[in-house]
């Protein structure tokens, strides 16, 4: 890598810099988890008229593909600051424990969120 005043910097993705940035919009969305539940409260609060509505948008197939997304970014935060838990203790440092780590974190979100969403349409919740 070179650097310097007139020199480029050079640099290359790495998985644990697309978890890093992964994981702040992943915080973005539990913000808007946090909103859909507190419209969710508001519509139970409205009468049954409205939470119909609320919950016709949440379940129709755009309102389930966000969900599917926010469920990912719930599960994909979990798995990171359990990561998180172990560099604060100075373990997993090593770059292929920290790209081991990515991967782990990944499939992770991955797995839970297609487990949870089977379970739920295997229960007839959806």
């Amino acid at each position: 890598m070179t650097g310097g005043i007139g020199s480029p910097l050079l640099w290359r993705w790495h998985i644990t810099m697309a978890t890093s940035i992964f994981h702040r919009v992943s915080i973005f969305g539990l913000y808007l988890s946090a909103l859909l539940l507190a419209g969710w409260l508001l519509s139970l609060a409205g009468g049954p008229g409205s939470y119909a509505v609320y919950t016709g948008v949440l379940g129709s197939p755009l309102g389930l593909l966000v969900l599917f997304g926010l469920t990912f970014t719930l599960f994909f935060n979990l798995a990171y600051n359990v990561r998180q838990a172990f560099w604060d203790m100075g373990k997993g440092f090593k770059l292929a424990q920290a790209n081991a780590g990515s991967v782990a974190i990944i499939a992770f979100a991955a797995a839970t969120t297609l487990a949870f969403w089977a379970v739920l349409f295997i229960l007839g919740v959806l």
